[in-house]
């Protein structure tokens, strides 16, 4: 299991706080409404200042079908 530092954790409920007084947009500018996503820009900002989280997930690649 990772472990999140303090400053993460701090982040991640600055943007929930955010999030619950309606002033927390997203990168594209939208109102954010979902707590998940309250919590990704959370830990993305927490990343930015250099705190410890870890990575995010890589996605998966589809693999080509064979025709």
């Amino acid at each position: 299991m990772a472990k999140y530092s303090k400053a993460a954790t701090k982040s991640v409920e600055s943007a929930m706080r955010r999030r619950k007084k309606g002033t927390l947009e997203s990168g594209s500018g939208g109102k954010v409404k979902s707590r998940k996503q309250a919590i990704a820009i959370g830990l993305s900002e927490a990343r930015k200042k250099g705190a410890r989280v870890p990575p995010e997930p890589r996605s998966r690649t589809r693999s080509s079908k064979k025709r």
